[in-house]
């Protein structure tokens, strides 16, 4: 039985000398015009691919880490069934290693005047703004010996959001603010505290708070009680700066930085806190300002989407006038920056006391934890030597975390995973202590 379609083609090939056939109409004439014929009805019985339409849908975004599916609808208006290979084109951090080629690709067979839905399933590697490219359509006659390609501009945006992995410490967190705002009795002078409730008078009470008129109208001394103030302004601070670029871990100390302020927000919402949010470094990246409390997560993190380390030296002059105007009432600043000693004595300290004198100040640094476990290491000459590189850049950062402390700035220094709730446990404390 002779060979038909693709067979017989390879076949009539096989018969010439390596090197003699191009892939040419005049070749394939040469071989044989039947084939040839064949060839040609082949090719215009393929669907034309030009007219094609084509509609997306589906998610517009994801946290990192998560999967997003793009639905793109095919429209095939002509008289000719399609039967194609279709490829849908990401940026390659769209998808984990290796998995592209399956998930990118796709089989489609449409009637005449039909349409069909095939899905991208998406899982991107980075946080940002991932676009569709553009998608390419290979239209195959009934035999398969010859295609029509064309590609075509479909537009879908995908924005990548951050994972926010220190939510599983918010109900813990939560479970100590409503502890703190329920206590029977909180005696706190100072700012940052507003009236709770009148109780009778226990030796060693400040004198300063009795209530005369009150003990005026019954016959024992009453006392006013105090809570820590709500509706206080904390006004969030991301350095993106050259040194928000270091790499600690799998990830840059930006994304680390993010996770703690959601943290940190998500709390501070939570217990009536108005929370804003700034990123600068020479210029501003991001703002966010006046939401209200069931608004100002989403909106952080669609602020924090498409955020990127800038690889030059922060305007700290800048970033403290920026902040001062975004911040013109006493507010907690949150300055999410480094602790290395030269960004911070040359920059930060000259124009801290501007800070300072109106706001309380909060500075969280992100910490290698591979240094913690260089300063460990013994056993040869090598590892004594990183252990004392290690042991000097500690005592580096103690160094310049005191000089912040001297300033009346609170510190928080700590690893990738646990600055999060380090910086919450910041937060509640100065809440208690009525310093905000």
């Amino acid at each position: 039985m002779a060979p038909t379609g693709r067979a017989a083609l390879l076949a009539a090939l096989g018969t010439l000398p390596v090197g003699v056939w191009e892939p040419s109409w005049t070749g394939i004439l040469a071989v044989n015009t039947p084939l040839a014929l064949a060839c040609a009805c082949d090719y215009a019985l393929a669907a034309p691919v030009r007219r094609l339409g084509f509609i997306r849908s589906g998610d517009t975004s994801a946290r990192l880490g998560e999967t997003a599916d793009v639905t793109l609808t095919v429209t095939n208006p002509s008289k000719r069934p399609l039967r194609a290979h279709l490829r849908d084109a990401w940026p390659p951090s769209s998808w984990l290693p290796g998995s592209e080629v399956a998930a990118s690709r796709h089989r489609l067979t449409i009637p005449p005047g039909e349409r069909r839905r095939v899905t991208t399933h998406l899982r991107p590697t980075r946080r940002g703004d991932r676009q569709a490219d553009r998608v390419t359509i290979r239209s195959y006659g009934p035999l398969g010996l010859f295609a029509r390609q064309s590609s075509h501009k479909v537009p879908w945006t995908v924005r990548v959001l951050p994972p926010f992995t220190s939510r599983k410490h918010l109900p813990s967190k939560l479970a100590r603010l409503r502890e703190l705002d329920g206590r029977t009795s909180v005696l706190t002078r100072g700012e940052g505290t507003e009236f709770d409730s009148l109780r009778e008078y226990i030796p060693g009470d400040d004198t300063r708070s009795i209530d005369w008129r009150a003990t005026a109208r019954q016959s024992s001394l009453a006392v006013r009680t105090w809570r820590p103030e709500r509706d206080r302004h904390i006004l969030l601070v991301l350095d993106t700066g050259r040194t928000s670029a270091g790499r600690v871990g799998d990830a840059p100390r930006l994304d680390a930085s993010m996770d703690a302020a959601l943290l940190l927000a998500a709390l501070a919402s939570r217990a009536g806190d108005r929370v804003d949010l700034l990123a600068y470094d020479r210029r501003v990246r991001a703002l966010v300002q006046g939401r209200t409390a069931g608004d100002v997560l989403p909106s952080l993190v669609n602020a924090m989407a498409p955020l990127e380390p800038e690889l030059v030296e922060t305007d700290a002059r800048g970033l403290t006038a920026t902040a001062l105007r975004t911040a013109p009432r006493r507010a907690l600043i949150v300055l999410l920056t480094t602790l290395d000693a030269a960004p911070v004595e040359q920059g930060l300290l000259p124009v801290l006391s501007r800070l300072t004198q109106r706001h309380s100040v909060l500075v969280a640094s992100v910490a290698d934890p591979h240094i913690a476990r260089m300063a460990d290491s013994r056993g040869t000459t090598e590892a004594v030597y990183e252990a004392a590189a290690a042991a000097q850049a500690q005592a580096d950062r103690h160094r310049t975390a005191e000089q912040l402390r001297r300033h009346g700035v609170t510190v928080v220094d700590a690893t990738p995973d646990n600055l999060a709730p380090a910086l919450a446990d910041a937060y509640l404390a100065l809440k208690a202590a009525g310093r905000l």
